[in-house]
């Protein structure tokens, strides 16, 4: 056999073993932040929206993971259980689940917002999706009887459906106008950025639930 060939059939197979001994690259794993604006980044750019702040955070303590925003403006909890099975696709292994604030607004009574919780939770879940439940409260405009009737439903779905719960998606930033936008209402960037260091070590252990280690 000339040199060349022989040399030749060498490097290919050379090459051949490094293909096989060598790992693939692992993929991130798939997370989405379902929800209504707080979720969306109202007014914000896309970067400093919850979920690129909170995906920045996680892949800083070493967790390979990519956080898509599936969330919509104005969105309820009855908008949320119409689009939840084409909003979070196939390969997905959690969800951030944060809804209920515009059903608040709204009046909605919070036993129809309970249930729509638990059907999104359910058919999650059954995908077998994990979950992690952001509870809200309500305003106080609301009234005392509304607020006592909604504030409870978020633990009493998580209790029930047995998923890990953070208690209010606005810690930190409900009472501090520096943390918020002009409407008194959404978080601007900062404020976006107090409620992923909140929320960190929630979503920390919910994320290495799922199977990612650092």
């Amino acid at each position: 056999m000339p040199f060349k060939a022989a040399h030749g059939i060498f490097i290919a197979l050379v090459l051949a073993a490094t293909s096989i001994v060598r790992p693939a690259a692992a993929e991130p794993v798939q997370i989405v932040g379902f929800g209504d604006s707080l979720m969306a980044g109202y007014q914000l750019p896309i970067e400093d929206a919850f979920p690129a702040q909170l995906e920045k955070a996680l892949r800083a303590k070493g967790l390979d993971v990519s956080i898509a925003n599936a969330g919509i403006s104005g969105d309820t909890t009855s908008g949320g259980l119409a689009r939840v099975d084409w909003s979070v696709p196939d390969g997905t292994k959690g969800v951030i689940l944060e809804l209920g604030a515009n059903d608040a607004l709204r009046g909605i009574p919070p036993e129809e917002t309970e249930q729509n919780l638990e059907k999104m939770v359910s058919s999650l879940k059954t995908r077998g999706i994990g979950v992690l439940l952001v509870g809200m409260l309500a305003p106080p405009n609301m009234g005392e009887d509304y607020g006592k009737r909604f504030n409870g439903i978020y633990a009493q779905v998580a209790g029930k459906h047995d998923v890990p719960l953070y208690p209010f998606f606005l810690d930190g930033v409900a009472t501090h106008a520096d943390h918020q936008l002009d409407d008194g209402m959404h978080p601007n960037a900062k404020g976006v950025a107090v409620m992923v260091d909140k929320m960190l070590p929630t979503a920390e252990t919910f994320v290495k639930s799922l199977g990612v280690t650092d």
